[in-house]
């Protein structure tokens, strides 16, 4: 039908990573040029971490993901640490100069358990002077009310096949949306559902997970070009470092 080899290649179809085109692409290449030491948590098939060696980085680069198909696409390059497992997993201490998670990887962190002991681990893996940079969407956006079918994406995927892939909302409960990723052929026959459930946190909310992990704040944005955090806000780009 369609298997998690293809789903993670269609992921690379359907979110190419491209600092020249993309603002937010652009925003972490940054952060990660500018690090010797560099751990991308949530790194999927690991396309930001391939570009930074594209780009010149000579440094330690570590990808960690718990999705085995996502992490065999990011294995065509041999020259980055690639490690199976979740945030809470990590066991590095005092290892990395930036840390990062982008693609909205945070809102994965669902419960308050998960994001503890994930942010603890991150904190443990960066050096003192280490920074923890991410993105979450803001709640004030309300981003999951364009999740329908009616925004569905047509695309041609890497073996030529069209697809249409949509979203749909199952239901809200708290700061928690639990939404279906379908994927389908053109003609509408369906090969794959997938389900996620995301967490959407308030700034004041995020602060209070932060500190208590043992992070403090460096910076806060509104948007890939750095403005501030405001009432028209659709995401919430956060630079945090170890207390």
């Amino acid at each position: 039908m369609f298997s998690d080899a293809d789903a993670a290649a269609l992921y690379d179809v359907l979110n190419p990573w491209d600092p020249a085109i993309w603002p937010g692409d652009a925003f972490y290449s940054g952060l990660v040029m500018a690090a010797g030491s560099v751990l991308d948590v949530g790194c999927g098939t690991g396309l930001m971490l391939h570009r930074a060696r594209d780009l010149g980085h000579g440094g330690r680069l570590v990808g960690l993901d718990p999705d085995g198909a996502a992490l065999d696409r990011a294995r065509r390059r041999p020259d980055i640490e690639w490690v199976q497992g979740t945030a809470a997993d990590a066991r590095w201490r005092g290892e990395f100069e930036l840390a990062t998670m982008t693609s909205h990887a945070f809102q994965c962190l669902v419960t308050d358990d998960e994001l503890r002991a994930s942010l603890v681990a991150i904190r443990s893996a960066l050096r003192p002077d280490g920074q923890f940079a991410f993105e979450t969407r803001h709640p004030q956006a309300r981003a999951w009310e364009a999740w329908h079918p009616s925004n569905a994406s047509d695309v041609v995927d890497s073996c030529s096949r069209a697809l249409r892939v949509w979203h749909n909302v199952e239901n809200i409960v708290g700061d928690v949306v639990t939404f279906t990723g379908t994927t389908a052929q053109a003609d509408g026959r369906v090969l794959r559902v997938d389900r996620t459930s995301l967490r959407f946190l308030d700034p004041m909310a995020l602060d209070a997970f932060l500190s208590k992990a043992g992070f403090e704040m460096e910076a806060r944005f509104g948007d890939w070009q750095r403005g501030p955090l405001n009432d028209e806000s659709r995401e919430i780009i956060t630079i945090a470092k170890p207390k």
